[in-house]
């Protein structure tokens, strides 16, 4: 089950699977999918994905993991989350293992509790994540925690994956929404520019599915940079409306 809310327009994404430690199985990737689309259409410029009770995500259920299906419904759900046009903030909240720290890095900041923990214990378990995993561990938290994780199966405690970069702040799911409810301020446009240009960083516009240029000069022809430019002469804070 995930529970879906937006309010003030920041959208709340919670995986609500207690008894499993909101592990992953097929009908939940398929809600992630579904809880995308909704906090889109209900107009967040900010979103905040956690779990309920002490994990984040404690990975793969198991119970379906090696089932037909499985694997394209994961990987369905984690770019349905990389692919939303605003902000995704992480709150991770306990342990994320597995498809947890996936989930983790396909948010696009991490703010991370005392409990919380990262693994990819792919190696002991005879299975593999994507290179677009691989690429993406490695642009959040550099070569060498991703050798660690994957190589070595370590675990990163909250404070060795904020060192590293894996994670952006530490704190709860309050700081989390605080976070998100400031980024929902923020001009729209600018900031789908920015999530899209550091997506596709080192592999061209191409690789983001559209013009990085034409992105650009859309923030440039704004109503939102006339905003930005009357509310600073008047000393006030700007009212973006993504126009």
């Amino acid at each position: 089950m995930i529970n879906v809310s937006t309010t003030d327009g920041v959208g709340l994404i919670e995986l609500d699977r207690p008894d499993r430690r909101n592990a992953l199985d097929v009908s939940t990737c398929r809600e992630l999918v579904d809880a995308t689309a909704r906090v889109r259409d209900e107009g967040a410029r900010a979103v905040v994905v956690t779990g309920s009770g002490s994990s984040f995500c404690s990975g793969a259920d198991f119970g379906e993991v090696y089932t037909d299906g499985f694997r394209e419904a994961l990987y369905t759900a984690l770019h349905a989350v990389v692919d939303l046009p605003m902000p995704v903030v992480a709150a991770v909240n306990g342990p994320a293992i597995g498809a947890g720290t996936q989930l983790a890095i396909a948010c696009d900041l991490r703010v991370a509790a005392p409990s919380a923990v990262f693994g990819l214990p792919t190696a002991r378990l005879g299975l593999a994540v994507d290179p677009w995993t691989i690429e993406r561990l490695v642009q959040v938290a550099g070569g060498g925690s991703a050798r660690s994780l994957l190589l070595a199966c370590a675990q990163l405690d909250v404070a060795t994956a904020h060192a590293r970069g894996l994670v952006d702040s530490l704190g709860e799911r309050d700081d989390a929404l605080a976070l998100a409810t400031d980024i929902a301020t923020m001009a729209p446009l600018t900031l789908a520019y920015n999530k899209l240009a550091v997506n596709s960083y080192g592999r061209g516009a191409s690789a983001a599915g559209t013009d990085l240029d034409a992105e650009f000069e859309r923030c440039w022809d704004s109503e939102d940079i006339q905003e930005g430019r009357v509310a600073r002469s008047e000393k006030r804070p700007p009212r973006f409306n993504g126009r």
